[in-house]
């Protein structure tokens, strides 16, 4: 999972403070925040119109701020409260998207196919994040580049990407996921189901503990291996106040499996996490 800052040249937006726990969230909130503004959506039926994101001017700008309230690490039994600054855009024909989870570049499009480039930083993780994590040392933040395919079937959006980290834990990623949307007015429902894959050069990272971690933290040696990390449940409502103005709620269930789950850096399965929201579309 990963959280990544997107440069215009013009404007760098950031959370430096969200912990790679919390960071589907941001993703989420990047996915639909652009679409979210439009008041009234053509396909008010409660389907998913065609091309329903970001299609109504050549540039569509969101700004916002809330907070997210989620595990301080991943696997972590303890939360707080992070407040998030939020800008995200879509320009060039609807082929470029900025904001909070990266930028991407739409390659090629057909009907509802798509396939995307895109590119970002990963925030790293830090011993000083909990006293859990004191002796582990710290993960260093890195470059992400990834591609990405979605199809979109009505109101349903299926999607797959994959992720190369560019130092830090220097591992690979991989999620595949569906959400589907449904409008009813001034609202916006959606649901999503996802799951994320990780190489072994990651897991070793985030949820092995080597001999000398464990002699310096006190937890028992680990060797971390490739598979499945986690699975992601999440449901969010949008409301638009106006046509320029709404509010966005949403909340996630991640339960980690495989390495991650077994892993005596997890100190708890389940994690789940909260975000709030309020953003302004010009």
């Amino acid at each position: 999972m990963s959280f990544m800052i997107r440069n215009t040249g013009l404007v760098i937006v950031s959370a430096l403070a969200m912990p790679l726990a919390t960071s589907n969230m941001a993703e989420a909130a990047d996915a639909d925040a652009y679409s979210a503004g439009e008041p009234m959506a053509p396909g008010s039926d409660g389907e998913r119109p065609s091309g329903w994101r970001g299609k109504f001017h050549d540039w569509d700008v969101v700004v916002g701020a809330g907070a997210i309230y989620g595990p301080k690490f991943e696997g972590s039994k303890d939360f707080k409260v992070m407040p998030v600054p939020f800008i995200s855009a879509t320009f060039f024909n609807d082929y470029v998207h900025l904001g909070p989870g990266g930028v991407s570049v739409d390659l090629y499009k057909v009907e509802n196919f798509k396939v995307s480039a895109r590119g970002g930083i990963e925030f790293g993780r830090d011993e000083d994040d909990s006293s859990h994590l004191e002796g582990l040392g710290d993960i260093d933040d890195a470059g992400v580049v990834g591609a990405a395919i979605s199809y979109e079937l009505g109101p349903i959006e299926l999607s797959a990407g994959i992720d190369k980290i560019i130092g830090g834990s220097d591992g690979l990623t991989g999620k595949f996921g569906a959400e589907y949307s449904h409008f009813a007015g001034r609202f916006i429902f959606s649901a999503g189901a996802s799951a994320t894959w990780a190489d072994g050069k990651y897991m070793r990272s985030y949820f092995g503990v080597t001999p000398l971690q464990s002699a310096r933290s006190g937890l028992d040696e680990f060797d971390a291996g490739a598979g499945f990390k986690r699975v992601d449940l999440s449901a969010s409502v949008t409301y638009m106040a106006s046509e320029h103005w709404f509010i966005r709620g949403q909340a996630e269930l991640g339960i980690l499996t495989g390495d991650a789950r077994k892993s005596p850096v997890s100190q708890k399965d389940i994690q789940p996490s909260m975000m709030m929201f309020v953003g302004y579309k010009f």
